[in-house]
């Protein structure tokens, strides 16, 4: 169709006139987003200035803003959309099980067909001894019930006097006064005088951080699980109620323990009488190329806590799984003085149930194991080994990280300045991967195919080009002028 002048210039008027009514609409929508919600792990006052990304829909691995821009989410949401986005199973299992039986508690002696399935199917895809389930609606909320749990197991079987639980420094559970305070994140202890009471801390299995000149791996991972028998002594086998950690520290920084370390925590457990608690969160329903993060690293916990995974983040829900033995201890133990108004909601449990189907029938746990896991790996030493101010370049399963340096060997003087400045070039570049310190964090979905592996990883790499082209010289320069 061939158009006059005139009717160009009509056109091109009314395209700059949608344009402006978008770029009002995101203003508006910026400013809203901005005015009544305080943001989580956030400087919202920065945020107001800097304004937010608002996030329109979502599709595969690929998520959409308000401008139009297609995002890859190299995170997953925030670990969790396992499955990808858009998949409308979900979606149409929450609206039926909406329009039969949007919410009833399972209190009074009450249940309903959802959760009895859900919590059928996961005693199915658990280890043999893991056959009851405590439901919550988060990661956070499992964490503060796994305490309650374990203390009141210790209770029931004649031991009241094992309440303390040992935790691991830069570990996350959660940002619960429970979670918290389980967790090991010092800034966070700071702004709620945590932790509480009999909570305690060991160092972390954090080989490139903490050993010494010529140690191995393996040796490391002996000498760091050690430190948790050390401080079983110094507080009391009697007094210690239970070793929690995750198997590989998401959230501190993608620490993936060496593979001495979980076997001879395992054997310390077990000679002092201390429960193992995996942390799950992260690790669960097939982040690692097996079902649990336990299974991966080759031990057996005494009970985990899940979340995330187990709804691939599309409805809040999470839970304690108990072995046998634990289960038994907390049913003589009379009546459970805990629970939560959501605790086995039908919808959660619905949605939950239609994912771990997904997660079977489309073989996706078993497809990370054998096949795009491995890929995943390889491509991600192949991408950012090269690099000069890339190092620890590491990973397991879908999870992988690196940390900028200012050369091999050798931190930044602010190593999180330098991880975010790394993140937000990623983040410009529609890419979204995760900075904690100086580490750049990339978990995404479990449904990823090889050639979309690619596409993210050139667009990485041409991240952390920009980093070290346009960033690297600016902050060696503030270094130099600071040493001076």
């Amino acid at each position: 169709m061939v158009h006059s002048g005139h009717t160009r210039n009509t056109l091109q008027a009314a395209g700059v006139l949608r344009q402006k009514e978008r770029e009002t609409v995101m203003t508006q929508l910026n400013k809203a987003a901005m005015q009544h919600n305080l943001h989580p792990f956030s400087n919202n006052q920065e945020l107001i200035d800097k304004g937010v990304r608002v996030i329109e829909r979502g599709e595969g691995i690929y998520i959409y803003d308000t401008d139009g821009n297609k995002i890859i989410d190299g995170m997953s949401g925030l670990w969790c959309t396992n499955i990808g986005y858009g998949r409308t199973e979900l979606s149409d299992v929450a609206k039926a099980q909406m329009d039969k039986l949007a919410y009833y508690n399972t209190f009074f002696q009450t249940s309903n067909t959802a959760v009895i399935a859900l919590a059928n199917k996961l005693a199915e895809v658990t280890p043999s001894q893991y056959n009851h389930v405590f439901f919550t609606g988060s990661g956070s909320e499992s964490c503060d019930s796994m305490i309650r749990l374990v203390r009141h197991y210790w209770r029931s079987v004649g031991k009241p006097q094992k309440k303390i639980l040992i935790g691991r420094w830069n570990g996350y559970h959660g940002s619960t006064i429970g979670g918290t305070s389980m967790g090991g994140m010092k800034s966070m202890h700071e702004q709620g005088d945590l932790p509480i009471a009999n909570i305690t801390h060991i160092e972390q299995p954090a080989y490139y951080e903490l050993h010494e000149a010529g140690e191995t791996p393996e040796a490391f991972g002996l000498k760091a699980a050690n430190w948790l028998e050390e401080k079983i002594l110094e507080v009391g086998a009697d007094n210690v109620a239970a070793f929690v950690a995750e198997p590989i520290q998401g959230a501190g920084g993608v620490i993936i323990p060496p593979s001495t370390y979980w076997p001879r925590i395992q054997e310390i457990c077990r000679q002092y009488d201390v429960l193992i608690v995996s942390d799950e969160v992260i690790c669960g329903f097939g982040r690692t190329g097996n079902w649990f993060g336990f299974e991966t690293f080759g031990f057996e916990p005494d009970i985990f806590t899940f979340a995330k995974g187990v709804t691939s983040g599309y409805q809040p829900l999470g839970g304690v799984m108990l072995s046998d033995r634990v289960a038994a201890g907390v049913l003589q133990g009379g009546e459970l003085q805990h629970g939560f108004t959501y605790s086995g909601h039908p919808v959660t449990s619905a949605v939950a149930l239609k994912n771990l189907e997904i997660l079977q029938e489309e073989q996706i746990v078993e497809r990370v194991r054998d096949d795009i896991a491995p890929y995943f790996q390889q491509r991600w030493q192949e991408t950012f080994a090269p690099f000069a101010h890339a190092d620890d370049v590491r990973g397991c399963g879908m999870i992988a990280s690196f940390k900028v340096v200012k050369a091999k060997g050798e931190p930044f003087s602010d190593p999180a300045r330098a991880g975010s400045l790394c993140k937000d070039i990623f983040f410009g570049n529609n890419l979204i991967f995760r900075s904690t310190v100086d580490n750049i964090i990339c978990a995404p979905p479990l449904v990823i195919t090889k050639a979309e592996i690619d596409e993210m990883l050139a667009l990485a790499a041409k991240s952390l080009a920009e980093f070290e082209q346009n960033v690297v010289p600016t902050l060696l320069a503030e270094e130099a002028a600071t040493a001076k």
